[in-house]
């Protein structure tokens, strides 16, 4: 309640019988010098836990919350689809510069890109085409695709409030004012329709206690964000819509004039089901490697390690990207260096041929 005055569960029977407990826990008010008075206590249950109000809608009740088991009738099942298909939550975080590890100095992430992972439709060890250049080895698993659901705004405090669909596997991405991802989730999330999820920060060390709020964060001030959708190629990901037309425009014709020392980075020919330009890129500026294999370092993932945005931004001969092109390249990377947006091998040669597929399981 404030620095003197604290809400507690106490069970006052159990301090009288030496330590006893006896599971009568009742509401109280605790001062700084151990004073205690009783505000709440239930004859037939114990009372924790709790939390000051205010008046705000009644949140949905726990069977709304819990999702359908598996549904054996094709028509029920479709009826549910349709009846979830718009089902949407929220997500808070308090301040997301409360991190595990340190930002880079004089970092400011603007927006938190919001991505699906999607489920696995084939099985990993032997797919009909590999989503993209594998992490480590050839033994590794394929790629698991994901799809950019869009963008939501950071606050100057590092403060958000966003809405995202619910039943749908789901990560985040911290962004730079460039649009490149500083820090990127390792693990992911769900959410039910109707729910809501706060998070204290992005990664915050476990064994902390959140840190304090001295006011309301600025993103609670208002009603979520509507995800800002991001451009063609990423959802559904297809890296023939997303990075080939940027290198139609700008690359492709230097670099067949001067064959001998340029990278092919055409669409042709085909190796591996992938673009000439993909495997071209994917070798020297797919930014696989993590320098810790379980969590990422922030400032040390994606385009922002990869070396191709240096380059660019240096000077490569006289190309000059606008924006929007910069974007397409250095999201490929953010998101894994990614070729194909589905697993499935009829969707990816329509992919190969440019048209938007969507993934047959979300």
């Amino acid at each position: 309640m404030s620095e003197d005055y604290y809400l507690c569960s106490y069970d006052a029977e159990a301090a009288l019988d030496k330590g006893r407990a006896r599971g009568n826990y009742g509401i109280y008010l605790v001062d700084a010098f151990g004073n205690k008075e009783l505000i709440y206590r239930d004859s037939e249950i114990a009372s924790q836990n709790p939390i000051p109000l205010r008046p705000r809608p009644t949140p949905p009740i726990a069977s709304d919350l819990i999702k359908r088991a598996p549904e054996t009738n094709p028509a029920v099942r479709a009826n549910h689809a349709a009846q979830d298909a718009d089902a949407e939550g929220t997500i808070a975080v308090m301040n997301l510069y409360d991190s595990l590890k340190p930002w880079p100095e004089g970092t400011q992430i603007t927006h938190l890109r919001v991505l699906q992972l999607l489920p696995m439709t084939v099985p990993s060890g032997a797919p009909p085409h590999e989503t993209g250049l594998r992490a480590r080895s050839a033994s590794d698993s394929v790629v698991p695709v994901r799809h950019v659901l869009g963008t939501a705004p950071v606050e100057a405090d590092g403060s958000a409030h966003f809405v995202v669909p619910a039943n749908k596997e789901i990560f985040f991405q911290a962004l730079d004012a460039r649009g490149l991802a500083v820090q990127s989730m390792r693990s992911s999330t769900y959410l039910q329709k109707g729910q809501q999820l706060v998070c204290a920060g992005c990664h915050e060390p476990r064994s902390h206690a959140p840190q304090g709020l001295t006011q309301t964060p600025l993103a609670m001030r208002r009603p979520p964000s509507r995800l800002r959708p991001d451009v063609d190629g990423s959802n559904p990901f297809s890296y023939p819509r997303l990075v080939q037309p940027v290198l139609d425009k700008q690359c492709v014709q230097c670099h067949a004039e001067k064959s001998a020392t340029a990278p092919n980075l055409a669409r042709e020919p085909l190796a591996r089901n992938w673009y000439a330009s993909y495997n071209s890129l994917a070798q020297k500026f797919g930014f696989h490697e993590y320098d810790d294999r379980y969590r990422t370092t922030p400032g040390h993932f994606g385009a922002r390690a990869s070396g191709l945005v240096a380059l660019l931004e240096k000077g490569h001969y006289d190309v000059k990207l606008g924006d929007e092109e910069m974007h397409r390249l250095t999201l490929r990377l953010d998101c894994m260096s990614m070729f194909y947006g589905v697993y499935e091998k009829e969707g990816g040669q329509a992919q190969l041929r440019g048209e938007i597929v969507r993934p047959t399981l979300e």
